[in-house]
C-alpha cells in the first residue's frame, strides 16, 4: 500500500492556504492581467486603448472580462479595472494507491470494483439506474487537472472533440503516478457501466474534459475562467469544479475582490446560459458564516452549488454504526457557504485492523475514502485509487444533477436543477438548513 499525506486538506485543490497572503500579489509583477469592464460588456475600443497603454489583448469574454499581456507598468484603460492574474498552487491532498494485482471478484453488478464505491448508496444512484435514469443525454464538463484519455472506464463517455486544454500542458495527465485528480473526479461522475472497473453516479452521461490546472497542481485564474467559458460554449449541462480555496482579504483586498469579480462573472455567464455549476466547498475546516475577511473562490460565486463532504466511520468494519452522513473532519461548513453535502471520504476511523471488501483487503479506514479511476501507469492495467475531500463530494453531486436533468429529458434550467436537488436531498443533519449539510445530502430521489 502506498500513502500520500498532505499537510493541508484532503483531496481538493486549494488556491491558497487559509491565513496565507496571495503569493503573487506580494511578489514580482506578472505579465498577465485580467481587465474587467465597469459594465457587463467590454469597451468597443478596448484593443486600441490597450495597445496605446502598452499591452496586447489576447482573449475577450462576453461577460466583460479580457486577458491582456503587458509590462509591469500597465494600469488599465478607461472604463475598466485591472488586476494581475496571481496564479495559484494546488494541494492535491491525501491519496491511497490501489494494488492492481488485487483483483476482486465480480460484485452483484458486473463491474468488478463497484463494491468499493460506498458513495453510490447514500446518493441513491443504483435506485435511479433501476428506474432507467442513468444520465443519458446530459453533458458534464469536468474542470480539473489532466486526464487519463485511454482509461477503459472513461473512454466510452468522453467527448474528445469538445474537450480542451487551457494550460498549454496538453489534456492528458503526464506525471509518472496514478494520482490524476481529474481522472478520479471524472470517473466518480460518469465512469461507464461497462462490465469493468468502477461505475460513475451517472454512467451514461457525456464527459467533456477541460484542463484548467497543471498536472502538478498549479494554475491561473485566466485558465479557470477560460474553462468555464469553454464549457458554456459547448453547451455543458453541468460544470464540476473540484478546485478552490480560501483567499484572505489582506492589504491586497482590492486585488482579491477584482479576481473574485472576474470569476463570478464567468460563473454567472454559465448559469445564465443554462449550465449548472457545482463547486467543492473546500477542506480548511473553516466556518464560512460571517467572515468578511475570507473569500472562498470560486465556491462563493453567486449561482454556484457548493458541496461539503461527509463519510462513514469504519464502513467496512464490524464497528460501523450505519451512518454515512458524518461530517468530514476537514470540510468547510456554514449555512451561508454550503448548499448540499456529498460523499467525500475521511480518515477518521482510529485503528488499523484489516477489512476485506469485494476481495480487497486493506486497513479498515482506507475503505472510508472514495474509490475511483486513476491514471494508467501500465496501459495494460487500468489504475484506480482512494482519495478524500470535497473534491470527491462535488462530483457525486454533479452526478446527481446529471441524473435529475436526464430524468427531465436532458434540458433543465440551473434554478430548476437546484430546486429539484433541494426537494430530493436527505435532511441529514439538524432539521432544515444545517451547517455541514446545507439544504441536505444530495440524493437522486429514487
Amino acid at each position: 500500500m502506498k500513502l500520500r499525506h498532505a499537510a493541508v486538506g484532503l483531496g481538493a485543490v486549494s488556491l491558497l492556504a487559509a491565513g496565507a497572503a496571495p503569493a503573487a500579489l506580494a511578489g514580482p509583477a506578472d505579465t498577465t492581467y485580467l481587465v474587467i469592464s465597469n459594465s457587463q460588456t467590454l469597451p468597443k475600443n478596448l484593443g486600441a486603448a490597450v495597445t496605446r497603454a502598452g499591452g496586447t489583448v489576447t482573449k475577450t469574454y462576453p461577460f466583460g472580462v479580457a486577458v491582456v499581456e503587458a509590462g509591469a507598468s500597465f494600469r488599465g484603460v478607461a472604463g475598466t479595472t485591472v488586476v494581475r492574474d496571481t496564479g495559484f498552487d494546488a494541494d492535491l491532498g491525501t491519496h491511497v494507491a490501489f494494488d492492481a494485482e488485487q483483483l476482486p471478484p465480480s460484485s452483484g453488478n458486473d463491474d468488478a470494483r463497484f463494491d468499493l464505491q460506498w458513495g453510490h448508496v447514500p446518493v441513491g444512484a443504483v435506485e435511479a439506474w433501476e428506474d432507467g435514469v442513468t444520465g443519458e443525454g446530459v453533458r458534464v464538463a469536468v474542470l480539473d487537472t489532466g486526464f487519463d484519455l485511454d482509461h477503459p472506464d472513461l473512454v466510452p463517455n468522453v467527448n474528445l472533440a469538445l474537450s480542451a486544454d487551457m494550460t498549454g500542458e496538453g489534456l492528458s495527465y503526464a506525471l509518472p503516478d496514478a494520482f490524476s485528480h481529474g481522472t478520479h473526479v471524472a470517473g466518480t461522475i460518469a465512469a461507464a457501466d461497462n462490465g469493468f472497473g468502477t461505475i460513475g453516479v451517472a454512467p451514461d452521461a457525456e464527459l467533456v474534459l477541460v484542463k484548467v490546472l497543471g498536472d502538478a497542481g498549479s494554475g491561473s485564474f485566466e485558465d479557470v475562467i477560460a474553462g468555464i467559458d469553454h464549457a458554456t460554449d459547448v453547451d455543458a449541462d453541468v460544470i464540476n469544479m473540484s478546485l478552490g480555496g480560501l483567499v484572505p482579504r489582506t492589504e491586497d483586498s482590492n486585488e482579491v475582490t477584482k479576481l473574485a469579480d472576474a470569476t463570478y462573472r464567468a460563473v454567472r455567464h454559465a448559469y445564465q446560459n443554462g449550465t449548472t455549476v457545482v463547486v467543492a466547498a473546500g477542506n480548511d475546516e473553516h466556518d464560512l458564516d460571517g467572515d468578511g475577511n475570507i473569500l472562498n473562490l470560486p465556491a462563493s460565486a453567486p449561482h454556484a452549488i457548493r458541496i461539503s463532504a461527509y463519510a462513514p466511520t469504519g464502513w467496512a468494519s464490524e464497528n460501523w454504526d450505519g451512518n454515512f452522513f458524518v461530517p468530514a473532519t476537514y470540510t468547510n461548513y456554514g449555512t451561508s457557504g454550503i448548499t448540499f453535502s456529498g460523499p467525500g471520504g475521511d480518515v477518521a476511523y482510529p485503528t488499523n485492523e484489516p477489512c476485506t471488501v469485494g476481495g480487497v483487503t486493506q486497513p479498515c479506514w482506507v475503505f472510508d475514502l472514495v474509490f475511483s479511476t486513476g491514471s494508467n501507469l501500465n496501459p495494460a492495467i487500468a489504475s484506480y485509487y482512494w482519495s478524500a475531500g470535497t473534491s470527491m463530494a462535488a462530483p457525486h453531486a454533479a452526478g446527481v444533477a446529471a441524473l435529475i436533468i436526464s430524468e427531465h429529458g436532458g434540458e433543465m434550467r440551473p434554478a430548476h436543477v437546484e430546486r429539484e436537488m433541494r426537494l430530493r436531498a436527505i435532511d441529514a443533519g439538524k432539521p432544515g438548513t444545517d451547517d455541514f449539510h446545507g439544504r441536505g445530502a444530495v440524493h437522486s430521489g429514487h
